[in-house]
């Protein structure tokens, strides 16, 4: 039984459009509605493939944004030199259907009985899974405490800006800032992480995603502050930011 639901969790399936967000200038939410989907946990992701006129299959992996027993959602940031991003983000339209796999992962995942406290990283548009995780928190209303650094280049790059609201987040802006700024205003190293990661003394578990660099150095940083290796979660995407 577990090789025949592992078996249809790798099998092509096809997902239509049902509702489109445009978070920021390049970035879009898709929710989808996906036939024979089985279900999934927060941190996993799935793989899209389009195909062309000519046959031609191109395809790329994105994080679950929406929580467990929700529609499955992902947030695609456009590439110019994509091949899946840009159709993503600029030409798909509700109603639309292009085929996923998944749900895929069992390691940067959390559910509630894993505890915590949480302490979230996100660079860029890796914020869509942390977005998964604080929102399976509130709807199991999980009393583990969460805590999401976000690093974005600027404002208007921020990406789930009304809903991250509800949470608590601690944001960076690492390319400009708006006047009367109050959050940081640079790159996220070991003294940031000092500065706003749950002490060591709580047993923290924590999730990273972002591009490459941004993960590496968060993850070196926070095992300088004393952060279980073990504890630490990560995932990352190409030096872009994007995928």
């Amino acid at each position: 039984m577990a090789g025949a639901a592992l078996l249809g969790r790798l099998s092509w399936r096809v997902a239509t459009v049902t509702a489109i967000v445009d978070e920021t200038p390049r970035v879009r939410t898709l929710e989808l509605e996906v036939q024979g989907w089985p279900g999934h946990v927060a941190g996993q992701h799935v793989d899209v493939r389009l195909t062309a006129e000519d046959g031609y299959r191109a395809e790329r992996a994105y994080s679950l944004a929406s929580a467990p027993g929700e529609p499955p959602v992902i947030t695609v940031e456009r590439l110019e030199n994509g091949e899946v991003s840009p159709y993503l983000t600029q030409d798909v339209r509700p109603g639309d259907a292009f085929e996923v796999r998944g749900p895929i992962g069992g390691y940067f995942v959390w559910r509630p009985g894993d505890g915590g406290p949480l302490f979230l990283a996100a660079g860029g548009s890796g914020v869509a899974p942390m977005r998964a995780i604080l929102r399976h928190r509130r709807n199991s209303r999980s009393e583990v405490r969460a805590r999401l650094l976000y690093s974005s280049r600027t404002l208007k790059d921020v990406i789930y800006r009304a809903e991250l609201d509800e949470d608590e987040v601690v944001h960076t802006l690492t390319r400009a800032q708006p006047p009367g700024w109050r959050g940081y205003a640079r790159r996220v190293d070991a003294d940031l992480l000092r500065e706003v990661a749950w002490p060591i003394e709580d047993e923290p578990l924590a999730f990273v995603c972002g591009p490459t660099s941004f993960v590496e150095s968060v993850a070196a940083g926070l095992v300088e502050l004393g952060y279980a290796p073990g504890r630490i979660k990560t995932e990352r995407f190409g030096a872009t930011g994007g995928r």
